[in-house]
């Protein structure tokens, strides 16, 4: 862990997914970003139960009511959950049908969208991609990555270089701080031509629209109003499936 010995581990962090990406001939994915605290419906369920005995035993409690209404929001928000569920089952059953046209799914290897997406890999009996990163809190893999393609990742530079070198599509799910870095690092190589244009598709126009005024960056000359043209919207998942099927003409390759 010597200082002197970074530039070691740097490569070595490279090297190990490349060479297992290499070998299993994996050269197109899809990445999915959005938020790692957005639980199942499972989960959002379980959870508003039990916090609703406690409000019911409680109902004047204001820390009953907190949580009560923060578990209100999560059984709301667990929505996204399945939407990225179900758009991982479409871009892995497409794949699984013609293999000579395959996008596979890779996701930042947590929970919450990430799980979902490869959780949506599993449903359609295909594989997919975890990159897990190392935090303070610590964030264990999520159960439903293909095993042999769980990576473990210490520099977030050397992980994001993995999420963008194969990318055939990007789509984004509300997320917070981790979220937007990925978006706005993707959107920036693209338009300064450091990276092939590929789909950059956010999901749910109404919540992204709201956190982010684009049309005024492009009003204010910080942006080229062409710039505007590098982000689609989508509110479900067959749309953003849609989008990245039209844009590799997927129908006319696998016909």
């Amino acid at each position: 862990m010597q200082d002197e010995l970074r530039h070691v581990r740097l490569q070595l962090e490279y090297l190990k997914p490349q060479l297992v990406l290499e070998q299993n001939n994996i050269n197109a994915t899809v990445v999915v970003f959005g938020s790692a605290r957005f639980l199942s419906p499972e989960q959002a369920e379980q959870q508003l139960e039990q916090v609703q005995q406690h409000y019911t035993a409680e109902p004047d409690n204001p820390n009953a009511i907190s949580a009560l209404q923060r578990a209100q929001r999560d059984l709301r928000n667990s929505q996204y959950y399945v939407a990225s569920q179900t758009f991982s089952r479409l871009v892995t059953a497409h794949s699984c049908q013609h293999p000579g046209s395959a996008l596979m799914i890779i996701s930042g290897g947590g929970p919450g969208i990430m799980e979902a997406a490869n959780r949506g890999a599993m449903d359609a009996n295909g594989k997919s991609i975890g990159l897990n990163i190392v935090l303070p809190k610590e964030q264990n893999p999520n159960p439903y990555i293909t095993p042999e393609f769980c990576f473990q990742f210490h520099y977030f530079a050397i992980r994001k270089m993995h999420f963008l070198q194969r990318a055939r599509a990007l789509v984004a799910f509300p997320g917070g701080f981790g979220t937007l870095d990925e978006l706005f690092e993707t959107l920036t190589l693209i338009q300064t031509r450091k990276a092939e244009r590929v789909p950059v598709i956010l999901y749910d126009k109404a919540f992204w629209q709201k956190l982010i005024n684009f049309d005024m960056l492009s009003e204010e000359g910080l942006i080229s109003p062409q710039d505007l043209e590098l982000i689609q919207y989508v509110d479900t998942p067959e749309q953003a499936w849609q989008i990245i099927y039209d844009f590799y003409q997927l129908g006319a390759t696998t016909a």
